[in-house]
């Protein structure tokens, strides 16, 4: 082989392994698993579809730059440990859970792929993350509840809008916290040491399922309870309307943790607009997709909370509600 023809080969196969030619392959496409108890049919769509929107608005096409793969929970929170450990298994590069039933799940299938939560309350002492400026493991993500005094802040305006009433019934899935580790704690929220504090007598009534509501109800009526406050959960949302149903038909005056609830019925809610912080959580995966450290990425907490009032449903209940308190509202729904 000639000088020249052997220096010509040299130069080709340096080209071809030069950084440019590396640029050329065909990258691969990520894949964004979708841990989610609730059933597909109750997912947002259209304007509110986070994977239609923040997505896009990043670069991240569905099914041209990234891929979605998103089981339906059927809204069984015991399916997440099966779906959780099927997208683990496919290898999906990053996971966003919906609940803490999902961001367990998923914690306990992968140390490795990051996991991005959004609706967990109380991911530090559920295990999920070592603080909130620190994660410290492959889990981070937009924690929905700033503080236990949200809760007392419930409760507040529930005594202003009902002062007369003296027997309050916290309706609950769950009265302790699933650990990542294993076993419980005593869950974090203070909402019947508090209720005491502002003169109520309250009760917690417990259920399991959907097929157990029915039964918290008549014992809540048995009970001859007179407000109702209802834990943040994704089972309680789910049965929203027959709760709201269930207080408005008994004259319960009430209190919820998101604006939905008073858009479907609800005498009142203070709570965080779940959308923006939704499309914040999507904002984590894609700076994890575009190479951040979920360790290194602080837990966002909501900043703003929002007091929704429901006129319609005061006045079917009975309650004037205070004008102070309108002044006050962000959202009244005649």
């Amino acid at each position: 082989m000639s000088a020249r023809r052997r220096k010509l080969l040299i130069a080709v196969g340096a080209a071809l392994a030069s950084p440019l030619a590396r640029a050329q392959a065909p990258r691969r496409i990520p894949t964004l698993g979708i841990l989610d108890p609730h059933p597909k049919s109750a997912r947002p769509r259209g304007p509110d579809n986070p994977v239609a929107t923040i997505l896009k608005k990043r670069g991240w096409i569905p099914g041209q730059t990234i891929l979605i793969d998103a089981p339906d929970g059927g809204g069984r929170e015991d399916k997440m440990p099966e779906l959780a450990a099927a997208l683990v298994a496919k290898k999906v590069d990053v996971i966003w859970a919906n609940s803490p039933d999902a961001a367990l799940a998923a914690a306990r299938a992968t140390n490795t792929i990051p996991i991005v939560f959004w609706g967990v309350a109380h991911p530090v002492e559920q295990g999920l993350i070592h603080s909130y400026a620190r994660p410290g493991r492959n889990v981070t993500g937009v924690a929905f509840a700033a503080s236990p005094e949200i809760e007392g802040k419930r409760l507040e305006l529930l005594r202003e809008i009902a002062p007369a009433a003296k027997r309050l019934a916290f309706l609950a899935v769950e009265s302790s916290l699933p650990i990542l580790t294993g076993g419980r704690i005593s869950s974090p929220l203070a909402t019947a040491d508090r209720a005491r504090g502002l003169g109520y007598e309250v009760r917690t009534f417990v259920f399991e399922s959907e097929e157990r509501l029915e039964a918290a109800f008549a014992a809540i009526l048995e009970w001859r309870s007179q407000a109702l406050i209802a834990q943040p959960s994704t089972l309680i949302y789910r049965e929203r309307k027959r709760i709201i149903e269930f207080a408005n038909r008994n004259r319960l005056p009430s209190v919820f943790p998101l604006w939905d609830y008073v858009q479907d019925g609800g005498l009142v809610a203070y709570a965080i607009d779940w959308r923006p912080t939704i499309a914040r959580s999507f904002e984590y995966v894609d700076r994890i997709l575009r190479g951040a450290n979920p360790a290194e990425l602080p837990v966002e907490l909501p900043s703003r909370y929002e007091l929704a009032i429901n006129l319609k449903t005061a006045r079917l209940l009975g309650l004037a509600i205070p004008q102070s308190l309108l002044l006050r509202a962000d959202r009244v729904i005649e």
